[in-house]
Parts: structure tokens; C-alpha cells; sequence
């Protein structure tokens, strides 16, 4: 009898440990402590949509459950010639995505950087009429969108139109249409996929004066009957730059539009800039200067600290909205793929990310995992 109790003894402890073993795993990765607030998501280049860095996709299948297309959605890549539509890496990455549950962001339909020229140019190179853009914004949309009804989450419909002021960006979109083109885009994408949610994507939205430019045209979508489902925030942060304050604030201001608030594309820059550039504009480039990449080997402690203060400070201001945050976005896997190293000033070493260049989870990463667990305790 004592000889069954001691193995029905040892076969229980041996049962809670492995349970143990098995919940402290769960909650050891930023899917399973962030889940039950947010998406937790990253976006994915083309070696890991080719599924050709096994550690990055290690990475991403642990610990994420959303993933956006960094590159291989834009126009300039999936329709590089008029009607002549490229699919082959789009098809991957959305096939990566709904093999392992993770909900798929289109990105981006209608934005006036890395669009191909002949979108707003006709045969003789002079621009095209009003009528011939709308429905070259009407064909890009329905067939990208329709080749994936259903089986992406949701779209940046419209990407970066209003400017730090307010005033809207004088794209060629908006040179030949006006205002009206992001009204038409989101036209038609509630038409393409009416399952899809719909966003709206822009960076520096801390800005006040980006904010109000923000909130009249999303009101200008609604009050003419249109849908939009979210706005991202594009989270390029540095720093100190911008104010957490005012980041919040234009949380708050955008959710009491009724619509869902995302932070996308985070990262947080290390590094200096010859002029001060903030937020993310692609354009802006600078020449190479040793001054202006101080961390060739590694970050110093003192400035490791401070990426995970900053970090761990945005994390808690998402969670403390987590009644209206529905997705956190890293603008990529690890330091050594963030396009931060090349931008404004090609070959610098960044460490903008949650995983450095060995794929190793930085502490900060244990830090939001452990913040997020601790609110399930409150």
C-alpha cells in the first residue's frame, strides 16, 4: 500500500511540474501574455515568407499571432506595369499566414510612395484625367483585394496622406483628385472585401496638428456613409521623440471617432540624425558619417536601458488602453533585418527591435510578458 501511495505520490508531482513547465512556457511568450488584450504582430520579409530563415521564423511563430507584408503587397511590387499583377510573394505570405493561424495585414493599397510612375501617367507621359486614376485605384484595389477576400484580417487602405500641419501630403493621388481619393479608396475596398476591416495608416501621429488633419478626414470617410474600421499609428519611435503624452492623446482622440486603434510598424531608433528627421519619411536621406553611427559594436549599457525604458513605457500605455488597442505591430523580427540600418543613412548597425541580431529575445521582452501577466492577476 505505502509502495502506492509513494508512486501515486511521485506520478502527481511529476503531473503538476510538467503543468508547471507548461503554463510558464505559454506565458513566457508575448502571444500568449498579450492575446487576451491585443494582436500581438510583426511584419515579414522575403526570406521569412520563403521560410528560408528558420530562426526568424522561430521567432515569429513563438511569439506573434499577426503578421503584415513589409514589402510585397505595395503597388510598385505587386503591379509593376499596368494590369501586369506579380502575386508569387503575396501568395506566399498570406499561405504562410493561414497555415499557422496568424491573422494576415495587407499593406498597402493606395499610397503615394513606392507606387510605380505609369499610375498616374498616360501613353504621351503627361498626367492621367480624374476619371482614368479613379479607376486605376478601382482595378488595383478590386483585384488585389478579391484575390484574398476572406483570407486576410485587414488592409491599410490608405497610407500616409496628411501632413505634420494637418494640411493633406501633395501627392500625385492628390493632384489629380484631390481629397476625394482616399473617400474613393476606401469605396471601394468596403466593396472588394465588405469582411475585411479597413485602416487607415500614417506616421508622427503624435503630432497635434497630424492628429486633427487625422480625425477631420476620417470623420469626412464616415460622414459620407463610408466604413473604416482603425487607424495605425505607425509606432517609429525614438528616443525622445515623441512625447508619450501626446501619443496618448492621440489614442484616445482617435478611438472617440468609434474606430479601433492599432500601433504599427514600432520601432525605436538608437540613432542620431545629421538634421533631426522624425517619424519615417523614405524620402529623407543623408550621407555616411561615423559620428552619426556611435554603436558599430553593440549598445552601451547605459543606452540599453534606455531602449528598454522606452519599450516597457509604450507597452503599459497600450495595455492601459487595451479596451480599444486591438494590435501592436514591430516593424520586423530582428535588429539585423530592420530597415532602420539603411535609413536615412545606408549601413549604420540600429538596435531598434525586441530580438538583436542572434535572435535572442532582449530583457525587455521578458519585462512586457511579465507586465501583461500581471494584469491578468488585478
Amino acid at each position: 500500500m505505502k509502495t502506492n501511495l509513494f508512486k501515486f505520490f511521485i506520478a502527481v508531482t511529476i503531473s503538476l511540474s510538467l503543468n508547471a513547465c507548461t503554463n510558464q512556457q505559454k506565458n513566457d511568450t508575448l502571444r500568449e501574455a498579450l492575446s487576451q488584450y491585443f494582436l500581438i504582430g510583426t511584419a515579414m520579409n522575403t526570406p521569412q515568407i520563403l521560410e528560408m530563415d528558420s530562426l526568424g521564423n522561430n521567432i515569429i511563430l513563438t511569439h506573434f499571432n499577426a503578421v503584415t507584408a513589409e514589402n510585397c503587397m505595395k503597388s510598385e511590387v505587386i503591379q509593376p506595369a499596368e494590369g501586369q499583377f506579380d502575386f508569387s510573394l503575396s501568395d506566399k505570405f498570406v499561405d504562410f499566414a493561414q497555415k499557422n493561424n496568424l491573422a494576415a495585414i495587407g499593406h498597402t493599397l493606395i499610397w503615394h510612395s513606392q507606387t510605380p510612375e505609369w499610375f498616374f501617367k498616360d501613353a504621351h507621359g503627361k498626367d492621367v484625367s480624374r476619371e482614368v486614376l479613379i479607376e486605376r485605384i478601382r482595378k488595383h484595389i478590386f483585384t488585389v483585394m478579391e484575390r484574398y477576400k476572406g483570407r486576410i484580417h485587414g488592409w491599410d487602405v490608405v497610407n500616409e496622406a496628411i501632413e505634420e500641419d494637418g494640411s493633406w501630403r501633395k501627392s500625385k493621388f492628390f493632384e489629380i483628385l484631390g481629397r476625394e481619393y482616399v473617400s474613393q479608396a476606401f469605396h471601394f475596398a468596403q466593396q472588394a472585401d465588405p469582411d475585411a476591416e479597413l485602416y487607415y495608416n500614417d506616421f508622427n501621429m503624435a503630432s497635434p496638428g497630424r492628429r486633427q488633419g487625422v480625425i477631420e478626414m476620417v470623420r469626412e470617410i464616415q460622414n459620407k456613409g463610408l466604413r473604416i474600421d482603425g487607424i495605425g499609428m505607425q509606432g517609429h519611435i525614438h528616443l525622445g521623440y515623441p512625447d508619450i503624452n501626446e501619443f496618448e492623446k492621440s489614442m484616445i482622440a482617435f478611438s472617440e471617432l468609434g474606430v479601433k486603434v492599432m500601433i504599427t510598424e514600432m520601432d525605436i531608433n538608437m540613432l542620431p540624425f545629421p538634421n533631426f528627421a522624425e517619424g519615417a519619411d523614405v524620402g529623407y536621406r543623408a550621407q555616411y558619417d561615423p559620428v552619426f553611427n556611435p554603436y558599430p559594436e553593440g549598445l552601451p549599457d547605459s543606452a540599453y536601458q534606455q531602449l528598454h525604458n522606452r519599450y516597457l513605457d509604450f507597452f503599459k500605455l497600450f495595455l492601459k488602453h487595451r479596451s480599444f488597442v486591438t494590435r501592436v505591430t514591430l516593424w520586423g523580427v530582428t535588429d539585423g533585418q530592420s530597415w532602420l540600418n539603411n535609413w536615412p543613412i545606408h549601413g549604420r548597425t540600429n538596435y531598434p527591435l525586441l530580438f538583436d541580431r542572434n535572435h535572442k529575445a532582449k530583457p525587455v521582452v521578458q519585462a512586457i510578458i511579465d507586465e501583461a501577466n500581471k494584469m491578468k492577476k488585478q
